[in-house]
């Protein structure tokens, strides 16, 4: 920056630009313009491939867990669904295809949830009898 600042004293001393002071700050610029690209650039690069150390990806879901908030949404659509029947935004006809289909998702959400915790029933169950030991653990 100083090399700026001097270039513009030796313009103010010597009154008119000459040709070769023209071409030092034409000069100045190209290099003040390339360090800017270059800094874009690096600090792009930074940000694209900076991989953090640590990520704290939160609590980890279940099927179970999945299930059981699209179960909540169906319920709420349903809601909302006999809502804007009773409020007449809805014919007849449309309100009874779309909560046919609402139930069908609910019944098929639930029967895999029942199917999920007699699973895991069935493994507490047999593990627990695959624990149980006679004669203290002897043959």
């Amino acid at each position: 920056m100083s090399a700026f600042v001097a270039v513009f004293a030796v313009l103010a001393m010597r009154g008119a630009p000459t040709s070769s002071a023209v071409a030092l700050v034409g000069m100045e610029d190209t290099v003040f313009v390339l360090f800017g690209c270059t800094l874009f650039a690096a600090a792009l690069f930074v940000y694209v491939f900076y991989q953090p150390g640590e990520v704290d990806a939160g609590e980890e879901k279940t099927r179970h867990m999945y299930l059981q908030e699209r179960k909540d949404a169906t319920y709420e659509n349903l809601r909302d669904l006999n809502f804007e029947y009773k409020a007449g935004k809805l014919s007849e006809q449309d309100y009874s295809v779309q909560r046919a289909s609402l139930e069908d998702e609910a019944a098929a959400i639930l029967a895999e949830m029942e199917s999920i915790e007699k699973a895991r029933a069935l493994v507490r169950h047999g593990t627990r009898r695959a624990g149980v030991r006679t004669n203290g653990g002897r043959a």
